[in-house]
């Protein structure tokens, strides 16, 4: 009979000789072990290593956010996403690994965890919200299973007010890089275009989820499920492609990307088409607010994004549409045509 070990962190390192071997690890920052998967020498060693691991003190806020990292709420989210929430939690720890859970009720903690999120916002105002955002996640989750009495870092507002009002990709943008992209990021750019979903989802995208008219996909971060229609320009080209993986978007090899991969490929592509100033990121919110050009609802537009309703009008009221000049020039167009212009030509005698 097989076991299955918990929490192994695989690790694959290039030797010396340029060769690649895979190293384990008993979880991620835990010490490597012996043997290889499967052996008694190796199992022997896991439980070693399980056996010398210190307990998660309890009554403080590290065993909550150990608690959360080994829950279904971490472990439903992308690897991407995990990996950004890591980041932020080893703050946290850092920080505030020792707190009394105890304390959270108590009025004055909300004001000592927003002068550590004034701290640090001295660096990047930004990071600071999305640190503080997890934060108040993962208090969130302990309260919902009765772990603490209370959270102090809901509606905590935000330092960070930045935004990408103005970063949409234009019709020439989109030209200049179809002109100049290598063809195999033609398809990226279209996919993006046309189902307004994000990098992550679309690098992940498998065959399997188009069945000829629609595209059909679970997304990482939300865990929302939308059908996408397929338009007449990205069928042709899915029609037209030959499927040289079980995913659709493949590097000039023909494998998989990885996101670094593809994101540094994107962006010397962009450079060399002379488009600046916009990101992929931004392909998602252009479609958006081609679709609201095209005359869509909030909600035909939230049905194809995966949007929340509230989450479309946030976009097309304060990031995208204010600045889209189409959208004036679309509205005078309606309005002439159900406008009865009257005859100002004076009359003759």
């Amino acid at each position: 009979m097989r076991v299955r070990l918990k929490g192994i962190n695989p690790k694959r390192k290039r030797l010396a000789d340029g060769t690649f071997r895979t190293y384990y690890y008993a979880w991620k920052g835990g010490p490597r072990l012996q043997g290889e998967p499967g052996t008694p020498e190796f199992i022997a060693s896991y439980h070693a290593a399980v056996n010398t691991r210190k307990a998660p003190p309890q009554g403080v806020m590290l065993s909550i956010l150990q608690g959360f990292q080994a829950s279904d709420d971490f472990f439903s989210k992308s690897e991407r996403y995990r990996a950004d929430m890591v980041q932020h939690i080893r703050k946290i720890e850092a920080k505030f690994g020792d707190f009394p859970l105890g304390a959270l009720a108590d009025r004055r903690s909300r004001g000592e965890f927003m002068a550590w999120r004034d701290q640090l916002a001295l660096r990047s105002r930004r990071q600071a919200d999305y640190t503080w955002t997890v934060l108040a996640r993962i208090l969130s989750w302990a309260l919902n299973r009765g772990l603490i009495a209370a959270n102090p870092c809901e509606r905590g507002g935000r330092l960070y007010r930045g935004s990408r009002a103005d970063k949409v990709w234009t019709d020439q943008d989109e030209a200049a890089f179809l002109r100049s992209a290598p063809a195999h990021l033609h398809l990226p750019l279209l996919l993006a275009l046309w189902t307004g979903q994000r990098q992550g989802d679309l690098l992940r995208l498998p065959w399997s989820a188009y069945d000829g008219t629609h595209i059909r996909l679970k997304q990482g971060k939300t865990g929302a499920r939308v059908a996408i229609p397929v338009g007449a320009p990205l069928k042709a080209a899915l029609d037209g492609m030959q499927r040289r993986s079980t995913v659709m978007l493949v590097n000039s090899d023909g494998m998989p990307w990885t996101g670094h991969g593809f994101r540094s490929s994107w962006r010397k592509a962009c450079a060399a088409a002379g488009v600046s100033g916009v990101t992929f990121h931004d392909l998602r919110g252009t479609a958006v607010t081609r679709l609201a050009i095209a005359g869509c609802t909030e909600a035909q537009i939230a049905a194809i994004t995966g949007h929340s309703l509230k989450d479309v009008g946030a976009i097309l009221d304060a990031h995208y549409l204010k600045r889209d000049p189409a959208l004036a020039e679309e509205a005078i167009r309606k309005l002439e045509t159900r406008t009865q212009i009257p005859d100002r030509t004076p009359d003759r005698a």
